[in-house]
């Protein structure tokens, strides 16, 4: 079983009647987030909305909390997280808010207690960056977007007329 680790929430006033984020299934990574809005909410296709979930999180240091689509939402309705993971940051404290985007073709309506993502807690650390002049060769080297897909020779990754750094 994996750690717990507590994280304080506040609701806000009048959002007592939504549940707490919880996992759906034993072997679930994120929980759900809720929409808190207090009528029916229409989202056009094309169009963005900010709903509010009604919760502010303390999310202990060395966290973060990733919020992220939920895959039958997407499916289904063409909505989105334009965003998507946002990062809810261990100093925040306001309204957790999600972006949804209507990247379907037909108006998505956004009711009370929908839920409309999903909330995954990340251990995340912190870096000490060290500059170097190159860096050491792999098989990959500076390929991307779609270079693993072919077969390519290794070249080092390096900026243009920089030296070897021993």
């Amino acid at each position: 079983m994996s750690e717990r680790v507590r994280v304080r929430v506040p609701r806000l006033a009048g959002t007592q009647d939504l549940p707490l984020p919880r996992y759906a299934t034993a072997g679930a990574a994120g929980m759900d987030l809720r929409a808190a809005v207090d009528e029916e909410v229409v989202i056009e296709p094309g169009a963005r909305l900010l709903v509010p979930t009604g919760l502010r999180l303390a999310i202990p240091v060395g966290y973060e909390a990733q919020v992220r689509p939920r895959s039958g939402l997407a499916l289904r309705h063409g909505v989105v997280l334009p965003n998507a993971p946002g990062t809810i940051d261990a100093d925040y404290r306001g309204e957790l808010q999600v972006i949804l985007w209507n990247a379907g073709a037909d108006p998505f309506t956004v009711r009370r207690g929908d839920r409309i993502a999903q909330l995954v807690l990340s251990r995340c650390e912190r870096v000490e960056w060290e500059e170097r002049a190159a860096l050491d060769e792999t098989a990959r080297g500076d390929g991307g977007f779609g270079s693993t897909d072919r077969e390519r020779p290794a070249r080092a990754a390096r900026p243009r007329g920089a030296t070897e750094d021993r």
